[in-house]
Parts: structure tokens; sequence; C-alpha cells
């Protein structure tokens, strides 16, 4: 990676918080993780990030808010989402919003890495 690629890592259930950080700092990538809708749209307003990763079920507003929201005001965010209800209208749904990639919980640490490697280029070398 020539930079450090910055992600803000939202989901409401603070174990997958835990998990997918200590996880990706370990891989050199930088987290801001957060367990509340409101807390990470304020963060988006305040700080550029190369990638998003949300789920969509949560209390208001949820991930899909939280994407239209961060794609308006960073259109270059890649946006990954992931879910434990995941259905193919919701997979169309956020990929229409803007997201490059739809994952269902439960999720391999490694499948996350891979679509990061990809997205961030370092797949290129």
């Amino acid at each position: 990676m020539s930079h450090k690629i910055k992600i803000l890592l939202l989901d409401d259930e603070p174990i997958v918080i835990d998990r997918v950080k200590s996880s990706l700092e370990m891989s050199g990538y930088y987290v801001d993780s957060f367990i509340s809708s409101k807390d990470a749209i304020d963060k988006l307003k305040k700080e550029k990030y190369d990638v998003l990763i949300t789920d969509i079920k949560m209390s208001n507003p949820d991930g899909m808010e939280v994407l239209k929201f961060a794609k308006q005001i960073q259109p270059d965010i890649k946006a990954i989402v992931i879910t434990g209800f995941a259905t193919n209208q919701t997979a169309h749904n956020a990929r229409e919003i803007g997201a490059v990639e739809f994952i269902a919980k439960p999720f391999k640490l490694s499948q996350l890495k891979k679509i990061l490697n990809v997205i961030s280029g370092a797949d290129d070398k």
C-alpha cells in the first residue's frame, strides 16, 4: 500500500467491531470504528476515508442511510456492506446506492481482506 488505507467501520455489535478492527489494524489498515450511526456520520463530516464498512440493520439511521450520506459527501469512498439479513434485493439496493461489495454475516475476515486488497489496489502488485 502506498499510503495507509483509512477505513470507517460501523456495526452495532461490539464483538464484530472488536474482531474486524483488530484484524484489519494488524494487516496495516487505519480503522476508526463506531457502534453508533450518528457518531459515524459526525466523523464522516470531519474526516476523509478511503473505505466505509457498514452493517445495514441498526437503529436510526440504518446502514443504508449512512451509505447514502457517505457517498453524497465523499463520492470517492469505497463502501462494503455487511449484514446478517442478506437478500438479493438488499444487495441490489446497496449496490445502487454505491456499495462495491455486499457480504453476508457471518463472514471470514480473509474474505473481507481480499476485497479490501482489490479495492485499494494492493492486488495490482
